[in-house]
């Protein structure tokens, strides 16, 4: 998700350094042509780019993609992961709080007390926040996040965050019972990989929960050919169906428990603002689409319930699991 920052277009900045990337589960380049969309929500840069879907899985991802060394700037000091705090966000702040906390206690039944959660892509800790607030006082919470903006506020509120990426951070082997990536695999350079891991450091017996944008709604057939809101162009990589969802647990060594969808407005409101701006629309009322604007994610919240209802929500939900008796995860 993401909030309407300034424009970045006067002083025309520098094309990006991209880089050929292939599917992250079949491993090779052999797909076709799905989009062609701009940066509409940050402008940090006056690329074009192009979504593809591969031809084997049907997995749908960014080729060519912005370099590692490009994440500074793709990601602005004023993305909203950075930022998200209730003075700016208002009233969505203290609803957005509630119904995750709802989600996120729900996640964790039947955890024991002393349990161990790890929040990957954590972010400004909004999530580890409220587990904290809501939670058993006897878990242990941490977080780890690539960003050093993100990962100072979070620390300087009490939480305890690492800093790099979850191959890399020096965590627990097989330590975790429940790791979170909530809107945060669509992020990754390398989401098997990243899953791989994920599953090494869970418990035998402990859970992953996916969180991501939904190319099996109706919001993606409306708008995938350029302003669908779930591209986020240019910092979504890899994006998923329940199929290809599936595909990336079971490939990491992980059991299915459940692929569903849920209602989030977001990717609507984005949709539609991105289509509105690149067509030329009144500003006031492209601004007006925004992660700001209650009336507006209240309005697609509801067109968006009946579809989750019917399996095709505007996001999934993937649990999975590590088979019991594991001591580590598939290599």
């Amino acid at each position: 998700m993401s909030s309407i920052a300034p424009d970045r277009s006067v002083g025309r900045p520098a094309p990006l350094r991209l880089v050929p990337t292939v599917c992250c589960l079949c491993g090779v380049e052999d797909a076709d042509p799905v989009a062609v969309g701009a940066d509409f929500e940050y402008r940090t840069s006056p690329d074009e780019f192009l979504a593809v879907r591969c031809r084997r899985c049907r997995l749908v991802y960014l080729n060519p993609r912005p370099a590692d060394d490009e994440a500074v700037r793709i990601y602005p000091d004023d993305y909203h992961a950075f930022q998200f705090r209730p003075a700016e966000f208002g009233f969505v702040y203290r609803v957005r709080r509630r119904l995750e906390a709802r989600r996120l206690l729900r996640w964790c039944r039947g955890l024991p007390a002393d349990a161990r959660i790890l929040d990957v892509g954590c972010g400004d800790g909004f999530h580890l926040g409220l587990l904290r607030e809501f939670g058993r006082p006897g878990w242990t919470l941490e977080g780890v996040d690539a960003d050093a903006r993100a990962v100072t506020p979070a620390r300087k509120s009490g939480l305890t965050i690492h800093l790099g990426g979850v191959e890399t951070a020096g965590l627990s082997d097989s330590g975790y019972h429940l790791v979170l990536l909530v809107m945060t695999v669509e992020h990754l350079p390398d989401p098997l990989g990243t899953m791989r891991s994920v599953a090494r450091l869970l418990a035998p017996g402990g859970r992953v929960v996916v969180v991501t944008d939904n190319v099996g709604s109706p919001d993606y057939s409306l708008f995938g050919g350029r302003h669908w809101g779930g591209y986020h162009f240019p910092r979504h990589t890899y994006l998923f169906d329940r199929a290809t969802l599936a595909r990336l647990g079971e490939a990491a060594g992980l059991t299915i428990e459940r692929i569903a969808t849920a209602v989030s407005p977001v990717n609507w409101v984005y949709s539609f603002r991105n289509w509105l701006d690149d067509w030329g629309g009144p500003r006031w009322l492209v601004n007006r689409l925004s992660l700001r604007s209650a009336l507006a994610l209240g309005a697609f919240t509801l067109f968006d319930m009946p579809l989750a209802a019917f399996g095709r929500g505007a996001i999934l939900h993937g649990l999975f699991r590590k088979p019991a008796g594991e001591a580590e995860g598939h290599a």
